[in-house]
């Protein structure tokens, strides 16, 4: 039995849009800019419309100080409005609006209008309590609050100058001048009490190359810690000498922070945003002018746990943490942090320093970061440093193929840049002595290792080129009878489809390649019935809810890249409930929804850019984890496989690859599982897996590496 599109029925447009991958601070701002401009002007207008007929703008007068409160609200009920109203004339289109859900005991369909992602709150200037004065807090003397320094994500920096007593040329506790970051009560950095930077400054404060807290505490609003005042960033410096530094300075630059970032892994912290900004220098004409100090430790995290082990590898692809242009891959993807991390960012801040500029500046819009991690992840570290001293370039293809829990050869990284470094170390632009002190610690041990060290070949984590293949998963089966096609076109499928029910074959997966389909049919589904239809649209949801009435339920689908698709639906599945979703980008926070209503993925597919993703209740699977690249996920997929995961769906555009891994609630006999990577479908391979009683469990094609 299979299904077909229906004469006389309207096509189903599927309109819904996942959110978008992350905003960025920019784009935030111009909304909030753009929304404010625009209540001004109605704000005007409607004045003079009330004075034109004599009415009381008293009640308005008295809410003047609640205009931002109700600026947002009415930008809320706005676009809710709107929204509903989209909807409502979609559904009388006869279009699709996002999401299918039905119940096997009580038949249920929703439906609900897809919007972008909210962006978590941000605090704004005018919407907290005017800074203090003055401010004295654990037991500081009394500081007056002068010229601002600086703002980042979580805070703000003034100069705090002595009011009675402290020493001109004195540094620490008893400086006339030191520095005071203030973070207001209300930011998303205190939601628990005390900024988390506390902690890590606690643990981190006054070790070599970060600032020493002298005092901390509440005053009023606000958590205010006093630090000793530093010099001008990094940044500054490169603005300053015309947007590039030499290859001396940023080998002294380069030197120095792995000294800095060493001694801070070493305790047990990664930095989480490494940047050019956050690189400072110490006072003009002090003895600490040439010292360079990191700050700014806000997003800094444990890498190792209380016991001193490494933490646990983790994705969660909605987690981005750090600045968009230096962050790692890893950031970017939603990988846990780890030390390699700040690695690799550090390359971008030499690369950017040296150069003037990275690759990926310039690219706009909320999906700025899935932009950047592509443009990232496709460029070689040999394009990337091609016009930079030769260590930049080591340097990186180092860092970024470096793997998770891998210990930094901090002393053989700093040696990368002693060739470009001047005989004098007294007249270097900044002091490398904390770097001078590592390579001299380790200097005769290494001599002896790295002839050995050098012979010994390394895989790649970031795997080389992008390509387009075929990725095939195989899992060990009892002896059964499987069969595959591919290249089909839509006239042929019926046939083949037939012939395989006829000789008691059910599909068990398909995929498509160049507007093709490949057909994966086995006895070992467990499904008694089957039925399927190829749509011109990405997904038929008219026909599904129809399937749905009659009990049978989504067992695999596929897209084309022309946005058609083929949807097969089966009876004999422990399924109780199902939903999916199309979306623009992968849809991670539906589908975390979704885990924590009890719902786990069970068929993926792409339709060119477009992502189609089912889940259903009572799948089987106890637990369930997400691996999302622009290249190939490897090193997550063993990591996973490690801890039980077995991998279920697999789905791939053009730009990224998918996999869905999961442990089923049962233990099964054998749990091995192989993957393939071709330019071309894997038929020869099949039948060498066959002999080992490999099947085929799950196939797509897109994104890969070769």
């Amino acid at each position: 039995m299979r299904g077909m599109p229906r004469r006389g029925r309207p096509p189903l447009l599927n309109t819904a849009r996942a959110g978008k991958y992350i905003k960025t601070r920019a784009a935030v701002a111009k909304e909030v800019a753009e929304a404010q401009q625009a209540h001004i002007v109605e704000n005007k207008a409607a004045e003079e419309e009330e004075k034109k007929l004599g009415v009381d703008r008293r009640v308005t007068r008295r809410r003047v100080g609640r205009r931002k409160v109700v600026e947002k609200v009415v930008i809320s009920l706005g676009t809710e409005s709107q929204s509903k109203e989209e909807e409502r004339k979609k559904k009388r289109r006869g279009e699709d609006v996002g999401e299918g859900l039905v119940n096997k005991n009580k038949k249920m369909v929703e439906s609900g209008g897809v919007s972008a992602d909210k962006v978590n709150g941000q605090e704004e200037e005018g919407t907290t309590a005017p800074f203090p004065e003055n401010v004295q807090v654990g037991g500081s003397p009394m500081y007056k609050v002068e010229r601002k320094l600086g703002k980042g994500g979580f805070g703000q920096v003034f100069v705090g100058r002595r009011v009675s007593g402290g020493n001109e040329r004195a540094t620490g506790a008893a400086a006339q001048e030191v520095a005071l970051k203030f973070e207001h009560r209300n930011s998303k950095g205190c939601n628990y009490g005390p900024p988390h930077e506390w902690q890590v400054y606690n643990t981190l404060g006054g070790s070599h190359g970060v600032p020493k807290v002298h005092y901390k505490g509440r005053q009023g609003d606000y958590y205010v810690m006093v630090m000793d005042i530093l010099g001008p960033s990094l940044w500054d410096v490169w603005n300053s000498s015309g947007q590039s530094m030499s290859s001396e300075m940023v080998a002294c630059i380069a030197m120095e922070s792995l000294s800095i970032l060493e001694k801070m892994h070493l305790k047990g912290y990664v930095h989480g945003d490494v940047k050019p900004e956050n690189f400072l220098l110490g006072q003009p004409m002090t003895t600490q002018e040439k010292k360079l100090f990191l700050v700014d430790l806000g997003l800094a995290t444990k890498w190792r746990d209380g016991a001193g082990r490494h933490v646990q590898y983790d994705q969660r692809p909605d987690m981005f943490r750090g600045t968009v242009r230096y962050a790692s891959v890893h950031a970017h993807l939603g990988r846990t942090a780890s030390r390699r991390d700040d690695l690799e960012s550090l390359a971008y801040t030499l690369i950017f320093l040296h150069r003037g500029r990275l690759p990926w500046q310039g690219f706009q819009g909320d999906n700025k970061s899935f932009l950047v991690c592509k443009k990232k992840m496709g460029s070689s570290p040999e394009m990337l440093s091609c016009c930079c001293p030769a260590p930049i370039g080591q340097f990186l293809e180092i860092v970024v193929n470096m793997k998770f829990d891998d210990v930094p050869d901090y002393p053989k990284l700093i040696s990368l840049f002693e060739g470009l470094l001047g005989a004098d170390p007294s007249i270097r632009p900044i002091n490398t002595d904390g770097a001078q002190k590592i390579i001299g610690l380790v200097g005769q041990k290494r001599s002896r290792l790295t002839s050995e060290e050098d012979d010994q070949p390394q895989k790649r984590v970031r795997l080389g080129v992008p390509a387009t293949q075929w990725i095939s998963i195989y899992n060990a089966r009892q002896p059964m009878k499987q069969r595959y096609h591919y290249n089909v076109a839509d006239g042929r499928l019926a046939q083949h489809v037939e012939r395989g029910v006829h000789d008691g074959l059910y599909i068990s997966s398909v995929a498509s390649c160049s507007n093709l389909w490949a057909v994966i049919m086995d006895a070992g589904t467990g499904f008694t019935s089957q039925v399927y239809e190829l749509s011109a649209f990405f997904l038929h949801k008219e026909w599904i809810v129809e399937q749905w009435e009659n009990n049978y339920y989504i067992s695999s689908i596929a897209g084309a890249t022309n946005g058609s698709s083929l949807v097969v639906m089966s009876k004999g599945t422990d399924y109780t409930q199902q939903s999916y979703k199309v979306s623009e980008s992968f849809p991670y926070k539906w589908i975390n929804k979704k885990w924590k209503e009890g719902f786990h993925v069970t068929s993926m597919a792409t339709a060119g850019s477009r992502w189609g993703v089912v889940m259903s209740r009572n799948s089987g699977f106890s637990n369930q984890v997400v691996e999302l690249d622009f290249l190939y996920p490897s090193e997550g997929i063993h990591k996973r496989w490690n801890t039980g995961f077995r991998i279920t769906s697999t789905a791939a555009t053009c730009d990224q690859t998918a996999i869905i891994l999961s442990r089923p609630r049962r233990k099964i006999g054998d749990e091995t599982q192989e993957t393939l990577r071709t330019s071309q479908f894997p038929s020869a391979h099949v039948k060498e897996k066959w002999a080992k009683n490999l099947y085929l469990a799950s196939v797509c094609y897109g994104r890969s590496v070769a």
